[in-house]
């Protein structure tokens, strides 16, 4: 009998059944199509030695006027740039009972022979919780043999014992259990709280069907919604804007000294007290912000989300006004006759959920419109145009901008903005939304993988709090696929020789950056990847088919193993409704072997009216692409 060459439609479909998609691919975890055939994803290698504390949920990278290549990081614990490969800690103060010093910290360090830990006993409370930054300085000698030097630096709080106690881990240990010491001139400032890693349900005023989601939002499922902490980030020339959603503005300076050493050591400040110091009023500034943003053309500050002019309450925050500093002065919020500063409202939705600059606009999703919002020139400043309505965002972090188009996810499907917006055909509609965990849905996080032409999403799955999965869209072949990957953020940057993205370790908050595309194994262990076909048969599917040989077409590309193999695997069943054939039910009728590099043939013989072809990837240093390979099979009756 002639051989039958197996070749499947590029990309996934699961929105339709596994044997009326016959001629296509069903299952996939860590591949990838190009020009049509599926291939193994690049792995991923841990990028810095050192970690950052909590789950990352925005990476910004900017290069400086100095060379700096800078990558800022945010989690829900701490604030960090990235330098050298080594993470440093800005977290800004906090605004209350930001510092404590004598008589409260008189000798309030006590050692633990053999230990690095460092207990800490004030005379007031700290308010403070895991996680949380803090900088001890005025720590005097030695204490138990850990000297002033490691003491007197920054460290982050691992437990919190009582309302006035905590310890913290030091890189020294101990040569002696000592209690009070360290001296009478001991200053400990403590940065920003933690906030929530994930978003949680609470109870109390409103926790009804009246302001359930946001304030004055009726739904019928749910109580009061906490936000996980998330940050956002822009350059202002060479220094770094941010703020946490819904929080308060700060400003990180670069400063002018070619030694970066100096400014990353030390801590971002409030946006309040650098207009304060520039000389402008400081009372101006938004007390609450939920998106900080630099309309990089023409050197606006931009505050999506704000109190208005002339409030300094939280209160007052209104979650669709927009305000904006004076042109070139991210100090300046007080509009006036002489300067470029001042607002406008958007009027449809309850809250703006995300701007993101594109190369001639900034586009504005509210929860159910899209905004364009560009630069005039004029005496007012911005103007704004409302581009689509019944519309729905998944997260705030859930778009991207790839080749002049604007993806993002919503509560149901995909979208695209071509300068009009479109729904994404998507063959994984089902897949993705009938197993996600919608109460996580701010998890969601989207980046593109600009050299393999794709728009990637993780996304937590039903019964998991955070992210666990991915789907992928690839602009340029129209096709889609999936698999498991724990990542919170991802951003590829031209600045940076690979896509980078921060995970969490072994289920604790601390997270890693990894370079993605390196390689071809998960950071030292092997990767396992896989892509199953849909069932195809032969005829009508009323005869069985009798298989005799299989000649494999793999290639295996930039393996370093030194026989790279994948496991070839002919899957069998007689009726869509039955379970595949396994090894246990019969030996004689499964095949699954080994394919390598000088494998020409594998014989095989097996029987059923439907069969199905998966490759299998689980070792060490394997790369490995599918072509067309072809199968030796005859009709063999029917029953």
């Amino acid at each position: 009998m002639p051989f039958t060459k197996l070749q499947f439609t590029p990309g996934i479909n699961r929105d339709q059944t596994n044997y009326s998609g016959e001629g296509g691919w069903w299952e996939s975890e860590k591949i990838r199509f190009k020009n049509g055939l599926p291939q193994k994803i690049g792995g991923w290698e841990k990028y810095t030695p050192n970690t950052v504390v909590g789950y990352a949920r925005q990476m910004f990278n900017w290069i400086t006027t100095f060379s700096n290549n800078y990558l800022a990081v945010g989690t829900n614990a701490q604030a960090y740039i990235e330098d050298g490969g080594y993470f440093n800690d800005i977290t800004p103060l906090r605004t209350t009972t930001p510092t404590l010093s004598s008589p409260d910290t008189d000798n309030c360090i006590t050692t633990f022979l053999g230990s690095g830990t460092i207990r800490i006993d004030l005379g007031a409370s700290h308010n403070a919780g895991v996680g949380n930054s803090i900088t001890i300085s005025g720590v005097t000698g030695t204490v138990g043999g850990i000297a002033d030097s490691v003491i007197n630096a920054k460290h982050t709080i691992t437990s919190v014992e009582s309302a006035t106690a905590f310890f913290i881990q030091t890189s020294a240990s101990a040569t002696s259990t000592a209690t009070g010491g360290g001296g009478t001139a001991i200053d400990i400032d403590f940065g920003l709280l933690p906030g929530n890693e994930i978003n949680t349900l609470g109870l109390g005023w409103g926790a009804g069907s009246w302001g359930r989601d946001e304030w004055g939002l009726g739904t019928t499922t749910g109580g009061i919604v906490e936000y996980q902490q998330d940050w956002w980030f822009d350059n202002f020339d060479n220094d770094l804007v941010m703020n946490v959603r819904n929080g308060e503005g700060y400003i990180w300076e670069r400063g002018t000294n070619a030694d970066p050493a100096p400014s990353l050591a030390t801590r971002a400040i409030r946006l309040v007290d650098y207009a304060t110091n520039e000389g402008y009023t400081g009372s101006s500034v938004p007390v609450e912000i939920m998106q900080l943003l630099v309309s990089q053309q023409d050197k606006h500050l931009i505050a999506f989300g704000a109190v208005p002019f002339g409030s300094t309450s939280a209160a007052d925050f209104d979650p669709l006004l927009i305000r904006w500093a004076d042109q070139d002065t991210p100090g300046d919020w007080t509009p006036s006759s002489t300067n470029t500063a001042g607002d406008l409202r958007l009027s449809r939705g309850s809250r703006i959920v995300r701007a993101l600059p594109t190369r001639q606009e900034i586009l504005i999703w509210t929860d159910t419109h899209l905004y364009t919002m560009q630069f005039l020139g004029t005496l007012d400043v911005f103007g704004i145009q409302e581009y689509g309505d019944n519309i729905s965002v998944i997260s705030p972090r859930s778009m991207t901008t790839a080749s002049n188009i604007t993806f993002w996810m919503g509560k149901d499907k995909f979208y695209a903005y071509t300068g009009r917006i479109e729904t994404l055909p998507c063959t994984l509609t089902s897949h993705v939304f009938d197993n996600f965990n919608f109460t996580q849905a701010d998890q969601v996080v989207c980046g593109n993988n600009e050299e393999w032409d794709e728009i990637w999403w993780f996304y937590p799955t039903e019964g998991s709090d955070y992210n666990d999965a991915y789907v992928v869209f690839n602009y340029v072949q129209q096709v889609w696929y999936y698999g498991t990957l724990p990542r919170t953020a991802w951003l590829d940057s031209p600045l940076r020789p690979y896509p980078q993205a921060m995970n969490t370790v072994g289920g604790t908050t601390i997270g890693n950056l990894y370079n993605h595309e390196y390689g071809m194994d998960d950071d030292g262990s092997a990767m396992v990847s896989y892509i199953r076909s849909n069932d195809f048969d032969m005829g009508d599917g009323d005869q069985f088919m009798l298989s005799k040989r299989i000649v494999p077409d793999i290639s295996f590309g930039i393996s370093t193993a030194e026989q790279p193999e994948v496991t070839l695997e002919l899957r069998h069943r007689n009726f869509p409704g039955s379970p595949l054939d396994t090894e246990e039910e019969d030996n004689a009728r499964v095949v699954r072997t080994a394919v390598g590099q000088y494998t020409d043939q594998i014989f095989v013989r097996a029987r059923a009216r439907q069969m199905a072809l998966k490759v299998v990837s689980e070792n060490l240093g394997v790369d490995w692409r599918l072509g067309a390979p072809r199968l030796d099979a005859r009709p063999d009756g029917r029953r």
